[in-house]
């Protein structure tokens, strides 16, 4: 007697007339061998029948059930495995500490309205991956026309770098220039101090001629004041000098007609001879010699301060004057100046803004340049890394289908050269054993390395197939009730 015991993780089920059912991890255990399948997938539509096919790898056995009947058979094989012990993790056993929250609705309602949205998120990430799948087809033809023509490095970073060594040069040029221009303006600042300190050494010489011309001015206002006064005592004295003479002049006149009155004459040995005119001559001579003196002498005095004064005067002004053109002119220079410093501050901060804005340009345009750069290399690595898949994929199918192909053939060359004998095995149980019974044969054979076991039975029932080397278990169930089971 030969058992088969099954052990399925996984299975498709496809309605309609033919249902399979597909098993990815199947152990079949026969009379004497046992094993594990490997996962697979297949889908096969065998008739208007029910069938069930499993694939598994380790040993097999073929066993036919009856419905109503008994049936019996002997496998031999050799498998490649047993059963794993099942492992159970008590913790997941054990039960939740669940606290009830007051605020359990309003939660739920905001998890809900999380699914609702993470379920939209998910339907447009969905097609965000159509989308990028798209793209990548796209994509992998353009790297396939890219990989057929020949790429061209891109010279745009070149002419930045030319670009910035310009506007660095026009900037080490400016620098340059403004150096110059602050040691000339430096120059210029020296002059003007220094002529500003000759200013005012000859303001202070002007103040200082001034301050003498007032005290020579004030000079010359005492000498002529004396001079004045000399002069109204000249004219005093002139009139008392007139004065005098015009009484001395009465006085002789009176003592002449006394003298002309009276006849007689005395005679005096003491002649007393008054001269008063040769005295008022005299003083009067002297003093407008000492009032000529002085008036000369305050005139000589006046005069050659006066041209002192305005010779002192006229050269202070012509200084004066020259100081303030050479003033005038340097403040036009430094005015002119000034202006070119803050045109020249200008153009520099025009051209330091615009050098500014290039370099923020140029490394805007790299940076740019280099994240397309990245997203084509991790969209070409993806490319690379999804067809790589897809291609490990397709081989990997390809050997499945191979290997189902070649063990669908070799099952079927085995299904046709059995059909004489499971025929003749029917007709003989029904010969045998009656309506209640039911008959079986076994025998032993190498099918790929492994055993294998027949089994039939009467009326509708269960045909088994298990083979020990062919990793595959097949069962397939039939409602017919003639005496073929199998059809091709």
């Amino acid at each position: 007697m030969s058992r088969s015991v099954s052990f399925s993780s996984r299975s498709a089920a496809v309605p309609g007339i033919s249902q399979v059912r597909v098993s990815t991890v199947s152990s079949s255990r026969g009379g004497a061998g046992a094993g594990f399948g490997r996962p697979g997938s297949s889908l096969y539509n065998l008739g208007s029948a029910s069938k069930r096919i499993s694939l598994g790898g380790g040993g097999s056995s073929y066993s036919v059930r009856s419905g109503y009947g008994y049936g019996g058979g002997l496998g031999m094989g050799i498998g490649s495995g047993g059963i794993q012990e099942v492992s159970i993790n008590q913790s997941l056993l054990a039960p939740l500490n669940l606290e009830i929250d007051p605020n359990i609705q309003r939660v739920r309602k905001e998890e809900k309205e999380q699914i609702k949205t993470l379920n939209n998120k998910f339907a447009s990430f969905i097609d965000k991956v159509r989308f990028l799948e798209q793209q990548n087809k796209m994509l992998e033809t353009k790297w396939s026309l890219l990989q057929d023509q020949k790429t061209a490095r891109s010279n745009i970073a070149p002419m930045f770098e030319a670009y910035i060594n310009n506007l660095r040069r026009q900037l080490d040029g400016l620098l340059n220039d403004k150096g110059r221009l602050e040691g000339e303006l430096k120059n210029m600042q020296d002059l003007v101090e220094d002529f500003k300190s000759k200013y005012e050494d000859e303001i202070n010489k002007r103040t200082t001629a001034e301050n003498e011309f007032v005290v020579l001015k004030k000079d010359v206002d005492a000498a002529y004041m004396n001079k004045v006064e000399l002069e109204a005592k000249v004219d005093a004295l002139t009139d008392e000098i007139n004065f005098l003479r015009g009484l001395y002049e009465a006085e002789i006149r009176e003592l002449q007609a006394q003298i002309s009155d009276t006849s007689v004459v005395l005679s005096m040995d003491n002649s007393r001879n008054l001269d008063l005119d040769s005295i008022i001559a005299e003083v009067k001579a002297q003093y407008e010699e000492i009032a000529n003196r002085s008036r000369a002498e305050a005139e000589s005095w006046y005069q050659s301060k006066y041209e002192a004064l305005q010779v002192t005067a006229g050269k202070h002004g012509d200084d004066l004057r020259n100081t303030k053109n050479e003033i005038s002119e340097i403040n036009r220079m430094i005015q002119r100046l000034q202006g070119e410093i803050e045109n020249a501050k200008a153009q520099r901060a025009k051209l330091e803004a615009s050098i500014t804005e290039a370099e923020e340009r140029g490394k805007m345009a790299v940076e740019d340049a280099k994240a397309k750069l990245e997203e084509l290399e991790a969209a070409l690595q993806k490319a690379k890394a999804d067809m790589a898949r897809q291609l490990r994929e397709y081989q990997e199918l390809m050997n499945v289908k191979l290997a189902l192909d070649i063990e669908i053939a070799t099952y079927r060359k085995l299904l046709e050269g059995e059909e004489s004998r499971w025929v003749f095995l029917l007709d003989t149980s029904e010969a045998v054993v009656s309506s209640s019974g039911g008959g079986g044969y076994s025998s032993s054979s190498g099918l790929l390395g492994g055993g294998l076991s027949l089994g039939a039975g009467m009326g509708s029932g269960a045909l088994g197939f298990s083979s020990g080397g062919g990793s595959k278990s097949y069962t397939v169930t039939t409602t017919s009730s003639t005496r073929r089971s199998i059809r091709k």
